[in-house]
């Protein structure tokens, strides 16, 4: 195992560009296979990006928002005492990397913005407590528990199939998927079991390599400035006021309470104004949830600037009709047996160009569960197939390693050659469970 992972190691570190570089190759690359295999031409594929960096700007907003709020909510006090406790629990380089595999899991499988950003944190806490520890182990640790997250709560694709668009309703014939039948199903559930299971097992020999043991690691760390000690007055009381944060964050949570308990659903824009609305409760003060803020944005500055350039690729891939061609060629493979296998697969690969489960389902979605209705399988397990494809190749897509990354303050070629190991093997165990769930 180690032989590989040095392997994909050796290929990151040589040929591996930065995420934005990364982001630019594809572009171009879809622009020149749309010219090439779909005889699009050149202009019109101009369009289609053009059009493309502002057709998602709502959908933008909304991954930019939760990335950013979970990233506040986690450096909050109470969250951060929570993570330094809990890092004392980690006593070598084994457990260190077993407890911070762990924590991934459960914090994406919560929300994956709020996961993506307290893993990365925690991982930093762990390698302060431990003496030894293979850095670049753990903090692709921390990004492998974000395979989880479409599982979970945050889970785009059904949360929006609890409330789908007028189109969808047509398809699945129904006002609604409850969550019941995506996310609380027992294959979902098996799937998010195994994968945890599976993680921990491949990070757990990982571990046991003793090369790149790092010592003495340190991590340079702001140092507030203490308030001064004169009087508080007009607007500086005002912005230190633990009140009037109490009083916001109480009457936004109020509202979250009352659309949970009037019948309404988990949204994705309830979770976000949830996030932010914990955030100001927990900070304390309106100053101390804006320097937070802050530091959020900068750390997210590498997704805020490339999720324009990921719509603009989506925007060519969806108007060429090159991902709808790509789904429709798994599908003419596909059998009954063999339709959540191929879904999955197209998913993962569909990912590399769409990283985002939303606008990958409003490409996928229309084809995918068509299909599956002319077959006879499970509406809500062939949806449940596009979401965990969408997890599964993120190990290996650069988009969502960002933020760690700049956390962390090291290259995605210093993790890669785990991510690829983790991609295979995990791709292997849910296509096993999807060969059962459709027997």
């Amino acid at each position: 195992m180690n032989k590989i992972t040095d392997f994909f190691t050796s290929l990151a570190q040589k040929y591996l560009p930065s995420a934005y570089v990364f982001s630019l190759l594809l572009t171009l690359f879809v622009f020149l296979s749309g010219v090439i295999f779909k005889q699009k031409n050149p202009l019109v594929m101009i369009e289609y990006w053009g059009d493309g960096f502002w057709n998602l700007l709502s959908f933008s907003m909304q991954m930019t928002l939760i990335l950013l709020f979970g990233f506040t909510l986690a450096k909050t006090k109470w969250v951060h005492a929570t993570l330094t406790k809990t890092a004392g629990l980690a006593t070598n380089n084994t457990s260190a990397v077993l407890l911070v595999t762990l924590v991934s899991c459960l914090a994406c499988l919560l929300s994956w913005g709020f996961g993506l950003i307290v893993s990365a944190l925690f991982a930093l806490e762990v390698a302060k407590k431990v003496e030894k520890v293979n850095f670049g182990l753990l903090i692709a640790a921390s990004y492998s528990g974000f395979l989880v997250w479409h599982g979970g709560f945050s889970g785009s694709i059904p949360l929006k199939l609890t409330n789908p668009s007028e189109e969808m309703k047509t398809i699945i014939e129904s006002e609604a998927l409850p969550l019941s039948q995506t996310l609380f199903s027992s294959m979902n559930i098996s799937i998010v079991f195994m994968t945890i299971f599976t993680l921990l097992v491949l990070n757990y020999f990982f571990s046991r390599d003793k090369r790149n043991l790092q010592a003495n690691f340190s991590v340079e760390e702001k140092v507030e400035k203490k308030d001064s000690l004169a009087p508080k007055e007009g607007a500086k009381k005002l912005e230190d006021s633990p009140l009037l944060s109490l009083t916001i964050g109480a009457l936004g949570m109020i509202y979250a309470l009352q659309v949970l308990f009037t019948g309404g659903s988990l949204s994705f824009n309830l979770i976000i104004f949830i996030f932010l609305m914990l955030g100001i409760l927990l900070h304390g003060s309106p100053s101390k949830f804006y320097g937070s803020f802050k530091t959020s944005v900068e750390q997210s500055a590498g997704i805020i600037l490339q999720f324009p350039f990921y719509a603009g690729i989506m925007g060519m891939m969806a108007s060429s009709g090159m991902a709808q061609a790509l789904s429709e060629f798994f599908v003419s493979l596909a059998s009954r047996e063999t339709f959540l296998i191929y879904t999955y697969i197209s998913a993962g690969i569909v990912n590399f160009f769409v990283p985002s489960g939303g606008g990958q389902w409003v490409i996928q979605g229309p084809i995918i569960l068509p299909a599956a209705k002319e077959l006879g399988v499970s509406l809500p397990k062939a949806a449940m197939a596009i979401a965990w494809g969408d997890a599964w190749s993120n190990m290996v897509q650069p988009f969502w390693a960002l933020p760690l990354l700049s956390i962390a303050k090291i290259e995605l070629k210093d993790i890669m050659g785990y991510l690829v190991i983790i991609f295979l093997a995990t791709g292997l165990v849910t296509s096993a469970i999807f060969a059962l769930a459709s027997s």
